[in-house]
This record gives structure tokens, sequence and C-alpha cells, in this order.
């Protein structure tokens, strides 16, 4: 059974989705039914859970499962409307290889699935992760662009969402600005409640504990338009061991995005001058 706040995301991914959709003249309806295809499945509802497991209980790491996910794919989502609002186009319509809603459904399978390897372990697992996602992006392709004149379409969008995923931790070279803002939305889900489970399952001393200690210092993450760039990312904390997350993690994620030139960063301790990054 889904979680209240999956349940709870997922609305807030839905309505976003539908914000998108009716921005663009074409109306195209296939990231909502991407969307719907993807938080209904049994298999993907399995594999973010098993992540989860093996992330908290085993590894003594923060949330890596269905929540996690979620809130990754909503990120970038927030992101993406920024960007469109903002008349920056995606790689993919730059290069004239597919539409800003071929975009929208590549973030979307990358952000869902990003994490499916950390059921294997976390060494090298975004490249278990791009494993074992392909098969469910190529079903839900197959079941929501059925016809032949729709191949050329279901390997863009699946070439795409596989660099997201592959590329999401940084280790591997990427190009695409859709790749890029998958590294960032991912770097940005580091609020106190990722950190709330481990915090209480796991008392003992062990190799995750700084990231459990700084994110549960984050406040509140906000994604934002931005003033000398397109999107501004601000976050709040309550402490200072919360400036590790933002300058081991997310700064890491962005200094090595291909969207980095469109991210303005802010963080700062609650009740203090926010701190200028980028």
């Amino acid at each position: 059974m889904k979680s209240p706040k999956e349940l709870s995301v997922n609305e807030k991914i839905l309505t976003l989705t539908k914000e998108l959709i009716d921005l663009t003249p074409e109306k195209d309806d296939l990231p909502l039914k991407i969307m719907n295809e993807l938080v209904e499945d049994d298999e993907v509802q399995a594999v973010q859970d098993y992540s989860n497991n093996v992330s908290i209980v085993r590894l003594g790491f923060n949330d890596h499962g269905p929540v996690h996910m979620r809130t990754v794919c909503r990120n970038v989502l927030k992101m993406l409307k920024i960007l469109y609002q903002a008349k920056i186009k995606t790689s993919l319509e730059t290069e004239q290889a597919g539409t800003f809603s071929d975009s929208i459904c590549a973030v979307m399978f990358a952000s869902f699935l990003h994490d499916f390897g950390m059921t294997v372990g976390r060494q090298d697992h975004e490249l278990y992760s791009g494993i074992l996602a392909l098969p469910v992006i190529n079903r839900v392709l197959e079941k929501v662009l059925p016809e032949k004149k729709d191949l050329n379409r279901r390997v863009v969008i699946r070439s795409m969402a596989l660099e997201g995923i592959i590329g999401h931790m940084g280790t591997r070279k990427i190009h695409s600005v859709e790749a890029g803002l998958i590294l960032i939305a991912d770097g940005c889900d580091m609020t106190k409640g990722r950190a709330r489970i481990p915090m209480e399952l796991n008392t003992t001393p062990s190799v995750g504990d700084i990231h459990k200690y700084s994110a549960n210092s984050i406040e509140k993450v906000k994604i934002l338009s931005g003033s000398e760039k397109p999107i501004k990312i601000e976050v709040q904390m309550s402490a200072d061991v919360g400036f590790f997350q933002i300058e081991e993690v997310l700064l890491q994620k962005i200094n090595c995005s291909p969207a980095k030139n469109l991210v303005e960063l802010y963080a700062g301790v609650d009740g203090h001058e926010m701190k200028k990054y980028l």
C-alpha cells in the first residue's frame, strides 16, 4: 500500500503534469498517460519499496524509495516549468530530435526510476538502475505509444531517460539539459523528512551518519524563478551541519550538470543571511 506521503506527492506530480501540458500549444497528454502508468505500476512500487529497505535498513542511508523518487520527479517538473516559461529550450527541442512533451516524459521516467539500482547496493547503483529500469520503460512506452509510427519517439524518450538515470550521481559524463536537471533535482531532495526514518532506526555509528545528520538540519528547499538565472534554489537550514549537504552533495551535482548555467543557489541558517554559491 502507498503511504499518505506517497499519495500526497503523487497528487502534486499529477497537478504539475497537467499544468505543463496546458502551457504548451500542442496539449499533448502523453506525459499524463506515462505518469498514470508509473504511479499505478505494481513492479515500480515493489522495486521502490525494496530500494528503500536496502538503503535504510541494510546500509543506514537516507530514503531512496518511493517518496524520494517521487520528490525528485516533482522537483524536475518544477524546473522544466520554469525553463519553459523563460522560453529556454530543452536539448531535445534544440536538437530538433523531440518535443517539449518528450523531454517531460524522459525526465519522468528518469526521476521515477533513478534509484532502482539501490536494490542491489550503493556502489554503481546508477548503472544497475539503468539495467533494471529499461524493461519498465519499454513496457510503458509500448503501451502508451503502440503504433509503428511511434518507434522513433519511443527511442528518443527511452534514450534520454537512461541518460538521466545513469548520470544522476555525477560519476558519468552527461550532455543534455534534461539529464542535467535530474542531477540537480536529486540533490534538492535533502530536507529533514528524508532522514527521519534512518535517524529513528539506526543509533549506532555508521558510514552514512553525516548524510543523516546534515539532511536532518535542512528545513526547506525552494525551487523558484531566479533573477540572474532562470532557476533559483534556496536552502533553509536549522544548523551549520546542513552546509555539508549543500557543499558535498547539491553543489557537487550542480557543478557537473550540463544545466549548471541555468541555476543560482543560495543557502543559509535560519536567522542569518543567505550565502550565495552560484
